[in-house]
Formats: structure tokens, sequence, C-alpha cells
């Protein structure tokens, strides 16, 4: 006992331990050292940024800048390097959103090789303060600035770390939109997927078919409909107009957070059908409405229809103008194939393209699409992502350069989709699915789920577990997915949300091996402070 004591003085005397648990560091970085001593603010903090095509390093400092001042007082202002204390320089060797940060008692120095690296590595300084300035509040009580001596060096174990909103069921506007995005952005996560539309609403402006905003975006019913739940008869609804797009995605961009917009076709669609009946109805001869009820509607798109096909190109055009990012998702779940079946123009088509499987209509739908989309000039061109139930058609025909979004039977289908040359993300309905219950607690909100999905349950899922290496690059990364069929306001989101959501950050960015649930809990303790400065509800279960 003696002897290791003494070599634990030598290391403290040398400035080598290692204690990321010591710090309120969520996703735990890769490397952490400790050192004696520490950086104390001044008024001022004179910066000194490196040249970067662009500026792009300098806007965000500038950005940090202005909530750093508002929370601590203290003013950042331009130097020479060698009068500087913040020092950002460029590393070409550093991986993309990897970064090293290094605080002793002269200065605080940041190496990176992008912008990216840049913002991460800043959001770590922020959490190695107080969590005033990681909310980006002012706390007069505080007197006194300071950072630990510490040497970081950290890079992310996914490049795809995402968290998706259904805003198909209910819609909550783009201010809670924005709040869960600094969030997402204060855990490194980098992937917002939007679900704009659904049987029960279509959420998003398409100037060429008004109608979906006009008729699709509204429902007489705020709740939905399941079992002794009944649809309450109260006109319910909203969408963003482009202007709202526009802002949101600004707003994402300057927080390194790319928006994947979801269009859910050819299933999923009553609100558009409801709104298009004589291009996209199976059945002309019926009534279409917005769906007043949870569960999978049989109303499908009749993907035979030349008009239909039209439209979803059409869509699709608007999107890409609206998002300049790399991804759309189509969605390609549940999509009943009932009304097909009985259509005589879906039959027709079933045998040009000498199929007797119904489920392959959907894939020559997405193949017609993903053709428009490719034959676009390069900057308009998108990836497209679908849900793993793609896996199910014949997929040849939309080739290998897709993405697979591994839901049910996640691993399995992941596998699949990775052993069939294609991308995929890890998106487990159970545990990631952090829309249901929390805790068998009888205090929990209304919700899907038995309590079964415990914040333990989520950090404790082992993304690419066993999966062979020639098959990892496959793999982008892992999302966290909410469903709102129950939830019909933002503090329920947020209350089922956190922190389970930054048990899922840290499983994008950290490597496996470091990961511990017991030191996750200690270090995510800090984060009360923060959820109740930045007005967000929580789950309080494991805050002691």
């Amino acid at each position: 006992m003696r002897i290791k004591l003494f070599f634990y003085f030598i290391m403290l005397l040398c400035g080598t331990v290692t204690f990321a648990a010591d710090f309120s560091l969520v996703p735990l970085p890769s490397s952490v050292q400790t050192a004696e001593g520490e950086f104390v603010f001044g008024k001022k903090l004179n910066v000194a940024v490196a040249d970067y095509p662009g500026d792009s390093l300098k806007a965000v400092v500038d950005r940090f800048a202005e909530g750093f001042s508002k929370s601590t007082g203290v003013v950042l202002k331009k130097s020479k390097r060698k009068a500087a204390h913040l020092i950002v320089g460029v590393n070409n060797k550093l991986p993309l959103e990897g970064y090293s940060l290094k605080i002793d008692r002269k200065s605080i120095a940041v190496e990176v090789s992008s912008p990216a690296g840049l913002f991460y590595a800043l959001q770590t300084l922020k959490q190695l303060m107080p969590r005033n300035v990681m909310a980006g509040v002012a706390d007069t009580s505080h007197e006194r600035w300071s950072l630990p001596a510490v040497t970081i060096e950290d890079a992310p174990r996914f490049g795809w770390r995402g968290f998706m909103l259904d805003e198909g069921r209910h819609f909550y506007g783009k201010e809670e939109v924005k709040k869960i995005i600094d969030l997402m952005a204060s855990y490194k996560l980098n992937r917002f997927h939007w679900h704009l539309t659904e049987d029960q609403g279509w959420r998003i402006e398409i100037k060429k078919y008004p109608r979906l905003t006009e008729v699709g975006a509204w429902r007489n019913s705020k709740v939905l409909g399941w079992g002794d739940t009944k649809p309450d008869g109260i006109r319910y609804g909203g969408f963003y107009t482009r202007e709202d797009i526009k802002e949101v995605v600004e707003y994402a961009r300057e927080r390194f957070v790319e928006i994947i917009p979801e269009v859910d076709i050819p299933g999923h669609s009553q609100a558009a059908v409801a709104s298009y009946p004589g291009i996209l109805a199976c059945d002309l001869d019926k009534w279409h409405e917005v769906w007043l009820w949870q569960g999978v509607s049989a109303d499908v798109i009749n993907v035979a229809d030349p008009n239909a096909v039209r439209f979803a190109k059409d869509v699709i055009d608007e999107l890409i103008e609206m998002f300049p990012f790399c991804y759309i998702h189509l969605g390609g779940d549940e999509c009943p194939t009932a009304k097909w079946e009985r259509n005589s123009q879906c039959r027709e088509l079933l045998g040009e393209i000498g199929s007797k499987n119904f489920r392959d209509l959907q894939i020559h739908f997405y193949k017609q699409l993903k053709e428009h989309i490719a034959s676009k000039p390069k900057e308009q061109q998108r990836k497209l992502i679908f849900w793993n139930e793609v896996l199910h058609g014949n997929t040849k025909p939309l080739g290998n350069d897709i993405a697979i979004m591994a839901w049910i039977g996640a691993d399995r289908a992941a596998q699949d989709a990775a052993t069939r040359g294609m991308n995929t993300i890890l998106s487990p309905q159970i545990p990631y699915y952090i829309n249901r219950r929390q805790s068998p607690l009888p205090t929990e909100p209304r919700s899907q789920g038995y309590g079964t999905e415990t914040v333990e349950a989520v950090y404790n899922y082992v993304p690419m577990k066993g999966v062979e290496k020639g098959l990892q690059e496959r793999y982008l990364g892992v999302q966290a997915n909410f469903w709102t069929e129950w939830v019909e306001d933002a503090s329920t989101v947020q209350y089922l949300m956190f922190p389970r959501l930054a048990a899922v950050a840290e499983a994008g960015w950290t490597l496996q091996e470091k990961r511990d649930y017991n030191g996750f809990v200690q270090r995510i303790q800090a984060d009360t402070l923060y959820y109740n400065l930045k007005g967000v509800n929580y789950g309080k279960h494991i805050f002691k």
C-alpha cells in the first residue's frame, strides 16, 4: 500500500494523473491529464486565432465570445499571438471534429483541423467552468473565474451522433426546436433528424402544393386516439414556413448540427393524401382526412400514378432548396400494401417491373426519386436514408449508396445493411427510443413502454457490439429517436429526453472501452443547474 501511495504522489508531482471523473465532462473525452495550478481570467481575455479559409475559425470564436462575456463579464479581445491568452492554432493531423486543449497558468491553447473541432473544444472549455457558462447566463455571485490546468486530447468515435424529433404527430414550434439544438450541441451531437410529415400532420410549407399545409397541417383532435383514449374534437395543428426553416437551419449550422429532413413517403402519408387525394390516393371514391389516431394508417400514396411520382420529386426539389446538407430521409417504414394490391394501376406496374412482391413497388418508387436527385447539379445532389424495412424488398435497384437507419431488430438489420455494402446508423427501438417511459413509477408522464428504458439501460447499450472489423466502416454512428403519439407538450418532450440524450451522446463520442455508467452518473450531476438555467424539464431519477 505504501508503495502505491508513493507512486501516486510522484505522479501528482509530475502532473500526469488522469482524473476525467473529477470534471463534469459529458461526453467523456479521449484523454484528460491534470496538472497543478489554474488559469485565472482577468477582465479581458486576449485572443489570437490562426488564419483559416473564410475566417470560419474566427466566426466560431466570435459566437463563443458573445455567450462567454454574457455569462462571466470577461471581454474577449483580438490580439497578436505573443500577447494572447487564448491561442487557436491549426493542426491538420487532427481528426476533422477532434481537438487538443491545453490549459496552464499562463494560457489556453487550442489546436484543431476544422471549425467543428474548435466548436467542440470550446464546449469542453465551458464544461470545465460553472454551469452558468455552459448555459450562457450571467451569475454575479462569482467574483473570480478560472480554469483548471489540464491537457485534453479528444475526437469522436462516430461521425453521426444524432437525435430525431417527430413533429408529424404533435407540433412544438421553432423556439422549442432551437432549444433542443442548443442542448444537442452542448453534448457534441451533430445530426438533427427532423420528422416533419405523418398520417396525422404535414408540418413544412411546400410552395407548389399549398394544400399540404392548408389542409394537411390541421386535424380535428389534439389527442390521438388509442384504445380507450378517443379523439377530443379540438382543432389542432401548425407548420413551419420556409422562413422558419431558414431560421432554424442557420441556427443549427452555427452549432455544427446538420439537419436531416424526413418526409415519410409513401407510407405514413395520410395527411398528404387528404390534401391531394386526386393525385395521391389509391381509392378516389373514398373520403380522406388527416388521421386522428395512433398506429399505422393503410391510406398510402399510389406509387403507380405518375402524378404521385411527380409530386414526390417536386417536394424533394423544395427540400433541397431549404436544407443545404448532405442527407434527406424518405421514411420507408410500416407501409401497408393492401391498397396497392386492390389498385389496378399498382397491379399493372408490379407486372411491368417483373415482380410479385408488392413491397417492390415501394423500391421502384424510391428508384425514380433517387434517379431524379442524381440528375441534378452536384451541389444539389443529396444522399438518401431509409428505415430498415426497406431491406425487406429487392434493394438492388437502389444500389448500395443509401443509408439504412436500423431501428427494429437494429443490430441484425444494421449488419444486414453493412453486409450489402450500405452505410447504417444504429437507432435501436429498445433502448434508444427515448420517448418511452424511463421509470415504472406512477409519476411518469403518459407515454409508451413499461419504464424499462432507464438512463442506465440507455447508457449500457453497446453500439456495434461483435461486428467484424471489415464491416465497421459502414457504421456511421448512433441516434436517439423521439416519437410523439402521446406527448402533446414540449415540457414532457424535455422530461423524457434528458438526461437520456446525454447518455446517447456519450455512446456516439466516447470510445467504448472508456465508457462507464457510474462515472457518467457522477459527471452528469452538474447538469441539473444547466437544465434549470436553460429552462429545460428533465427526469430526476439519477440525480442526487
